[in-house]
């Protein structure tokens, strides 16, 4: 196979940059490519790059390996629920501390080494997320009984007011969100990533969101990687248990944020360098694209 040239990657990537110009991207950003150095300086320099050719990304951001290293230090042990951390006050002090304040502080650290102007914020911070509480669970875990479990401190989002976000890309700024919100009486909860992204990508009216996870995507029956399908295929995968597993809630919040609006979501390997840039602006992309099933959405 003929070896492609440095040129024949930036022509095949120039169509993609002149259509995505001025186009809001939010990623989830997360998972492995949190934790290896390489990957996170690649990752920001990524998205310096992207701000840059005139694409406004908006970086949200997870952080649960940060969060579990401090609790266990601290005695405390974590739980999860469907994927949920149950968070009582003493483990939300801890979410908030390392979410919006060392992981935060660091992604926009690397960034700013990149040459971005990137800012730290919470859900917290202009109002940004207004979250409720969620309700009590019936959960049954292995052997046990059935119990009703209150998640503590969990929250769903109920508004998004992105006014500080228009302002902040307005001034060239890249926004960093940590994935704490705020309730209707001042209490803190912590929010999913992946819902915060979803959610917040909708309300921008983005064209893409992006969650990058530790695997490479919606894989069929056969094992292979689906490079594209739409929503309603998607929603029969897993209604059938093709989706499985951890790769259940990405899907979902990719219908979530498409019915939101956005046009189309990719899901895909966070481990692989430059992955964003791959999956963006090449013919081919890395990871899978969900789309909607209305005329135009190809």
């Amino acid at each position: 196979m003929e070896t492609r040239t440095v040129a024949d990657i930036l022509i095949e990537a120039l169509p993609y940059i002149r259509r995505f110009s001025g186009m809001t991207l939010v990623v989830k950003y997360g998972g492995h490519a949190m934790v290896d150095e390489d990957l996170k300086e690649g990752f920001a320099r990524d998205v310096t790059l992207l701000k840059l050719i005139g694409i406004n990304p908006v970086v949200v951001h997870g952080g649960g390996p940060q969060i579990n290293t401090v609790l266990d230090r601290m005695g405390i042990r974590p739980r999860f629920v469907r994927g949920m951390r149950v968070t009582d006050q003493d483990t939300m002090d801890v979410v908030e501390m390392v979410l919006g304040g060392k992981v935060n502080k660091a992604i926009v650290a690397q960034i700013n080494r990149q040459g971005g102007k990137a800012v730290g914020l919470s859900g917290k911070d202009g109002g940004l997320l207004l979250a409720e509480k969620m309700p009590a669970m019936r959960v049954q875990e292995d052997d046990k009984p059935p119990e009703i479990l209150d998640p503590g401190l969990v929250g769903d989002v109920k508004q998004v007011n992105p006014a500080i976000l228009h302002t902040l890309a307005e001034q060239g700024f890249i926004p960093v969100i940590a994935p704490v919100a705020v309730g209707a009486k001042g209490e803190t909860f912590n929010i999913n990533a992946d819902v915060v992204a979803a959610r917040i990508a909708a309300a921008l009216s983005a064209g893409k969101l992006v969650l990058l996870t530790d695997v490479d995507g919606v894989l069929d029956d056969q094992g292979e990687l689906l490079s594209s399908l739409d929503e309603e295929k998607a929603g029969a995968m897993i209604a059938s248990g093709a989706v499985s597993g951890g790769m259940i809630p990405k899907v979902e919040c990719a219908l979530s944020a498409i019915e939101g609006g956005v046009e189309k979501v990719h899901i895909l390997n966070g481990k692989k360098r430059h992955a964003l840039l791959l999956e963006l602006f090449t013919d081919s992309g890395i990871g899978t694209m969900v789309k909607g099933t209305t005329p135009g959405s190809s």
